[in-house]
């Protein structure tokens, strides 16, 4: 283990988790004035962000990519990962269903009416996801696309289980206009699909810590691989967080209005 290759990387991926997420917070509980001011600006540095990971794959130097393309398109695949939540957070893209759930719904229909609520926005991120995938395919360097399909999984994850009930819904951070999407959370209690969960992202996170530790220190294979173990192993952290009576949202209580950090 090595400082630049390891430890540093895993320390920007935590800071960058802990602002980014504060970040989204923030401009999704600001006044619906301010929202096409936020997603215009955010999806215009999404663009470039687009770009920016197309060329950090596919780069002019010979000697193949450097730890500074790894960087580089962890922060680019972030930057669009935050634009197109904003999206959602916001309320300008998430689904044709948008009211409470119906209290007598079962089993096919309640998953349908779920999924009603954010479809379109589910089909946008997987579209951008396999667009980065298709740009990426075979370059030495797909860190953005791999940080990106990291971050869908986690996020699909995390809403199956919150559908099917979990003991904490972690839900303090979510703005009031999306308020009726709580209706749609099943009751709070500990289910095989959220241990299931919690297994198969340890298996996960200890896999890709092995391979980030195999590779050579203070290389581009160890940071990217690091920067991959380390979101990796905080996704299996917030899930932990959704089985145990602690509010993860406090963390980012100081990104909401100050009306709503009580």
């Amino acid at each position: 283990m090595s400082l630049h290759g390891h430890l540093l990387p895993a320390l920007v991926v935590l800071l960058a988790w802990f602002g980014s997420t504060g970040m989204v917070a923030w401009l999704a509980n600001r006044g619906k004035d301010t929202f096409a001011r936020s997603i215009s600006w955010a999806g215009f540095a999404a663009g470039i962000c687009l770009c920016v990971i197309v060329y950090a794959a596919h780069g002019p130097d010979a000697a193949g990519p450097t730890i500074m393309d790894a960087y580089i398109s962890f922060g680019a695949a972030l930057v669009i990962w935050g634009w197109l939540e904003l999206t959602f957070l916001t309320g300008i893209v998430a689904g044709p269903r948008r009211i409470v759930s119906d209290p007598l719904a079962r089993g096919w229909r309640r998953f349908s009416d779920a999924a009603a609520t954010l479809i379109y926005h589910e089909i946008a991120i997987a579209g951008v996801m396999v667009m980065l995938v298709s740009l990426t395919w075979a370059s030495a360097n797909p860190t953005g696309a791999v940080i990106f399909s990291l971050l869908f999984a986690l996020r699909l994850s995390a809403k199956l289980n919150l559908f099917v009930g979990v003991p904490n819904m972690s839900d303090e951070i979510m703005p009031g206009h999306l308020e009726y999407l709580k209706t749609y959370f099943g009751p709070r209690r500990l289910h095989g699909a959220l241990a299931f969960s919690l297994a198969a992202l340890a298996a996960l996170s200890v896999w890709l810590g092995a391979r980030a530790l195999a590779a050579p220190d203070d290389s581009f294979a160890a940071v990217s691989a690091t920067l991959v173990f380390t979101l990796a192993a905080l996704g299996s952290l917030e899930h932990l967080f959704l089985a145990l009576p602690f509010r993860d949202g406090a963390l980012w209580r100081w990104a909401l209005p100050s009306g709503r950090q009580g």
